[in-house]
């Protein structure tokens, strides 16, 4: 350590190197990148450095402690942009980096919650790194190929399109699986066919100008009337079923302004097969582990015990 000209402390490398824990190589190596340039020199050569160059040294290993790349370092030192600029980039750089191990963890525990094959976990580890629009996107290119060109009702279309799956930061392993089963059943052909077709016979539904003007009431009638009947061990084939399937047919009729009849029925059944599959009330299932909804009744029993009581209780042609 030696008294400058104006009687200024200054230090030798290897004293910098002891105050600052770094080591004379480290501090060589910034020295020559200018980020902390030498203040003067011995006679013989040897750098100096005074209190101001230990303090932007102090500030060099502070901001590369956090992981700020040196060419950063240097425009901070240079007021070319402010630490607290650089600080709210870094602490945002984090949060992408702790979410991202989050899900990590989570996927990590799946795989030892479920046993995963080989497969799964490599389909695991591929959505755990896909960004949050990018899981999206997985969602809203299957509804995109589903409504291609139809006319379906807005109201649906637009419950579709707003629910889509969003993990939270720090995803529960039953999160993760539900995830995976999404994006297995909707890279799915056959389920992705399916969808196609009930959007197709929705679409035609709307172009006849047959369709109910809140089918979610018709399908709530039919949640409540069938469950209970199903709950009392009814058969769909019984008599005991009859004045249930004429209730629920009236109520249909009327949504759809049509006589209610053998023809009609008969239509009330296809169209309710079309309609009915397990997979695509899984589908929102799925959608609500995920998102943390409250849990998707299920509905799909009710609509075919409905088509087997429609079937059984069929006037002959």
């Amino acid at each position: 350590m030696v008294d400058g000209m104006a009687g200024d402390t200054q230090y030798t490398i290897g004293e910098l190197a002891r105050r600052t824990g770094l080591s004379v190589r480290t501090i060589r190596f910034y020295s020559d990148a200018g980020v902390v340039p030498a203040t003067s020199r011995t006679a013989a050569g040897y750098r100096l450095y005074d209190v101001a160059a230990v303090a932007r040294l102090d500030l060099v290993r502070t901001l590369r402690d956090l992981g700020v790349d040196l060419g950063t370092v240097r425009r901070v030192l240079d007021r070319e942009i402010g630490v607290g600029e650089v600080a709210a980039a870094h602490a945002e750089a984090l949060d992408v980096q702790i979410r991202t191990l989050r899900l990590r963890r989570a996927v990590l525990r799946a795989v030892a919650k479920r046993a995963s094959s080989p497969e799964e976990i490599e389909l695991m580890h591929k959505l755990a790194r896909l960004s949050d629009e990018e899981r999206r996107r997985i969602i809203t290119d299957f509804i995109d190929e589903s409504f291609a060109g139809l006319a379906v009702d807005p109201a649906f279309e637009e419950r579709m399109r707003s629910a889509l799956p969003e993990l939270p930061d720090d995803p529960e392993p039953e999160q993760v699986d539900a995830w995976v089963e999404l994006a297995e059943l909707v890279g799915d052909p056959d389920f992705r066919a399916t969808v196609r077709r009930m959007a197709e016979a929705q679409a035609a539904e709307l172009g006849r100008g047959s369709y109910p003007d809140d089918p979610a009431r018709l399908g709530q009638l039919t949640g409540e009337k069938i469950s209970a009947a199903i709950a009392d061990g009814i058969e769909p084939g019984s008599d005991a079923a009859r004045p249930i399937v004429d209730e629920v047919a009236a109520a249909y009729a009327d949504a759809y302004g049509a006589a209610d009849g053998p023809e009609f029925r008969r239509d009330l059944r296809e169209r309710t097969e079309i309609g009915t599959d397990p997979r695509a009330e899984r589908y929102w299932q799925l959608l609500a582990v995920i998102n943390g909804w409250e849990a998707w009744p299920a509905m799909t029993p009710s609509f075919q015990w409905l088509i087997e009581a429609l079937r059984s209780h069929e006037s002959p042609a």
